[in-house]
């Protein structure tokens, strides 16, 4: 990939997408194309038929995706089934057309079972029943998955997927209801601080436990891999090798928030997989490792909150 090559990077107001046109503008590359839904509907496979052959891109970044936590999900299930699908078929078909260079594309964590042996390794994909709450989400990545890989094995395409563990960052979703955990913790517990309530409701146990990875590492892990011009595993596992309960996490987070009243389970939302972490051994052998510590990370998303979303 040269600075001068035509990169595509779907889904560019989003989180990751963001990050990823960040770090490449970083980098020095010149010629990006980054169109916001208003300038391309990735549901219309006419649309982005048309894209595609007129703007002919070399490298694709698919990062575009219906996303949402536990919430979000168990209620719209058919949408992120039916649009993360659209989204993928699309892509893919008229990447394979107009003969991308390469691709990559971003799964999730979610694919892999319920049950399944900690850290996770790739090899474990579709060894048992996923977790009910996130199932069509993540039947929708596998499949965009198996898609990449079955384009390089009957076609020989340069397609390679992703499969990131929790994100966060400072163009995260800040929702109440419908965010991830960390924005969403910091997000109600602000308001709970500007109403002056002395109890915090954290949804679930508290008990599972998750990993999670500042967004400007997956970024660089992004480049890293579209960079890489060596042969490379169908797909990759990227995250930090390290996780936390819900309740340490949300502790945390009342700590640096100087929030001094009480955290309180609610259990009628579900847990979701009691514990999620990435074996990251693969990208780790090709050179690349995650720099921003949950610390670190936290410190900068909590700031950029309060300074910009989180004011009375």
């Amino acid at each position: 990939m040269n600075k001068d090559s035509r990169v595509l990077v779907l889904g560019s107001g989003g989180l990751v997408g963001s990050a990823i046109k960040a770090d490449l503008l970083a980098r020095g590359y010149t010629n990006l194309l980054t169109p916001l839904r208003a300038e391309l509907n990735l549901l219309n496979q006419a649309d982005v038929q048309t894209y595609f052959a007129n703007k002919k891109p070399e490298y694709v970044f698919l990062a575009a995706a219906k996303v949402g936590g536990i919430l979000a999900n168990n209620t719209y299930r058919a949408d992120f089934l039916f649009e993360n699908l659209a989204i993928q078929n699309n892509v893919f078909e008229a990447s394979f057309k107009n003969k991308v260079t390469k691709l990559l594309f971003l799964g999730s964590s979610c694919i892999y079972p319920k049950a399944c042996p900690q850290p996770m390794k790739e090899e474990y994909l579709l060894s048992g029943p996923l977790e009910q709450t996130n199932e069509p989400y993540a039947i929708a990545k596998i499949a965009g998955l198996k898609l990449a890989e079955n384009y390089k094995r009957q076609y020989g395409c340069n397609y390679v997927s992703v499969m990131p563990t929790n994100l966060y960052g400072l163009n995260d979703n800040f929702d109440l209801n419908n965010s991830h955990v960390i924005p969403g913790l910091i997000a109600r517990l602000k308001k709970h601080i500007d109403e002056k309530k002395d109890v915090f409701e954290v949804w679930g146990t508290g008990r599972p436990k998750r990993e999670f990875l500042y967004v400007d590492d997956m970024a660089r892990a992004c480049v890293f891999v579209m960079e890489y011009d060596k042969e490379t595993p169908d797909w990759m596992n990227i995250g930090t090798g390290e996780d936390i309960s819900i309740g340490d996490l949300a502790a945390l987070i009342a700590k640096k928030m100087n929030y001094a009243g009480k955290i309180r389970y609610n259990m009628d939302y579900p847990d979701g997989t009691m514990q999620k972490l990435l074996d990251i051994s693969k990208i780790k052998n090709l050179g690349w490792k995650p720099t921003v510590s949950l610390d670190e990370g936290l410190d900068r998303v909590i700031k950029h909150y309060l300074q910009n979303h989180g004011k009375n």
